[in-house]
């Protein structure tokens, strides 16, 4: 079975070749913790969640390097400290922004049911030479100085992109069509429009880092090519994200990269997914339908989240609604009821082959609706495999209750006595325990086997 992905950079469906089997590498770029994750920002973290076990079972779990960064620095988590704890010294403000947004950002994931990678680094972390060798931002700028990438102007460092001939492969965006757009600052000190910032000068009252340069703090872009070198060398095989990261983030990471390295490559295949839209609307604050992860976790089961994700391709916009949240709730009670007690399957070879054609998540999940109406031992393996079934029937049954409300004898007593009433034809007592238990949020099913129930959504 082959291994098949959609590769940003070429364009192209390709086979995947690792650079060593022995070590297969992913770096995908992780959260700026200034503020709560929201459900677009799960989107990633989902996709190359199934990314990351599938390649641990195509490659073995020792096998497989999968490093996610953490942004700790940036003027957003700044302006968030400022605000946030005005009365501390910045330094302080924001380790307290961070910690918390950090913290709640690991509890969040966790509950969508994915794994940690297998190595976090924080920006801050970087920023200098450090002890145990790996690479770093300082040493990073100074190499593209000395290969003639870099200049410094204004109290700035900045990248030269007409340094770099084919720069703008990946976006595909020529360089002298490029017109300064909203993260592109044009200032007299630049070379070219395009020219970005390495490093910055910081202000007295601003997070800083002494350096060869004065005084200052890293652009955005130089944090992960710093990071992913750190942890998987200068080429590596996987780097992933958002759509929105393509241009400017993923193309002056690789700018900066190759040119600092001297390679041809920063990473063999790049992979983006696209947008969460939100009822029909792109997601905004304006708009009222900004939504955190941590909301929804108050309303849903992350496992409910996680599935409502998986039901469209990777590179397909989504619309999350209300609608399609509650009709993947549905779906994962019917999962848990038939399949979370099983443990006797293995993975089906139909799961792998859905997901070994560019992670092709529909298909995946009709290949499940299949095993869960004839080899129920490979369905649960298989949603196990998937994130799914981290708790019995009985648990998750539990869950639904508990964050209802509802009071599971009291509907159990309920529906004895609705069973005696149609036992003896009392068919208008029947009705009215019926009404009750729907006025108390609870759903009847009557079948051959008896009466089930559930907690309404």
């Amino acid at each position: 079975m082959e291994l098949r992905l959609y590769d940003t950079l070429t364009r192209e469906k390709r086979p995947f070749v690792p650079l060593d089997a022995g070590n297969v590498r992913m770096y995908v770029c992780g959260p700026t913790v200034y503020d709560f994750a929201h459900i677009g920002n799960a989107r990633p973290v989902i996709v190359f969640d199934v990314l990351f076990r599938l390649l641990r079972h195509l490659y073995g779990e020792k096998h497989v390097t999968y490093v996610r960064n953490i942004t700790d620095v940036d003027d957003k988590i700044n302006a968030r400290a400022a605000r946030d704890f005005p009365g501390l010294p910045l330094n302080q403000a924001i380790r307290k922004v961070t910690e918390k947004t950090a913290n709640q950002f690991h509890a969040d994931v966790a509950a969508l049911g994915c794994l940690p990678p297998t190595y976090e680094p924080r920006a801050t972390d970087f920023v200098r030479p450090r002890v145990d060798g790996k690479a770093d931002m300082v040493t990073l700028i100074k190499e593209l100085i000395a290969r003639g990438h870099a200049y410094e102007a204004a109290g700035e460092v900045l990248f030269d992109t007409r340094s770099m001939p084919d720069y703008g492969a990946l976006s595909g965006r020529k360089l002298e069509e490029q017109l300064a757009g909203a993260r592109v600052a044009v200032d007299a000190h630049k070379k070219n429009p395009a020219d970005f910032v390495l490093w910055k000068q910081s202000s007295a009252d601003e997070p800083g880092w002494e350096s060869p340069w004065g005084r200052g703090r890293p652009g955005w872009h130089i944090e992960c090519s710093a990071m992913s070198a750190a942890y998987l060398g200068d080429v590596f095989d996987i780097h992933g994200g958002g759509l929105d990261l393509i241009f400017p983030h993923h193309e002056n990471e690789i700018a900066q990269s190759r040119c600092a390295h001297g390679t041809r490559t920063m990473a063999n295949y790049w992979l983006h997914n696209e947008f969460v839209h939100v009822e029909g609307a792109k997601m905004s604050k304006s708009l009222g339908n900004f939504v955190t992860i941590n909301e929804l976790l108050a309303d849903w089961p992350g496992e409910v989240l996680r599935l409502n994700m998986l039901k469209t391709h990777y590179r397909s916009p989504i619309d999350w609604t209300l609608k399609s949240v509650e009709d993947s709730a549905r779906t994962l009670d019917d999962w848990y009821r038939v399949a979370a007690d099983v443990h006797d399957g293995k993975l089906s070879q139909g799961i792998l082959e859905a997901l070994s054609d560019d992670l092709n998540t529909p298909q995946m999940l009709a290949t499940l609706h299949g095993l869960r109406n004839g080899d129920l031992g490979a369905f649960a393996a298989s949603l196990r495999f998937l994130g799914f079934l981290s708790k019995s029937a009985a648990q998750w049954e539990s869950r639904k209750q508990e964050a209802s409300g509802v009071d599971a004898s009291r509907v159990n007593a309920l529906i004895a006595d609705r069973t005696a009433a149609r036992a003896r034809r009392d068919f208008k007592e029947s009705d009215r325990i019926r009404d009750q238990l729907a006025a108390m949020g609870v759903a009847i099913k009557d079948s051959k086997e008896g009466t089930t129930w559930e907690v309404a959504r």
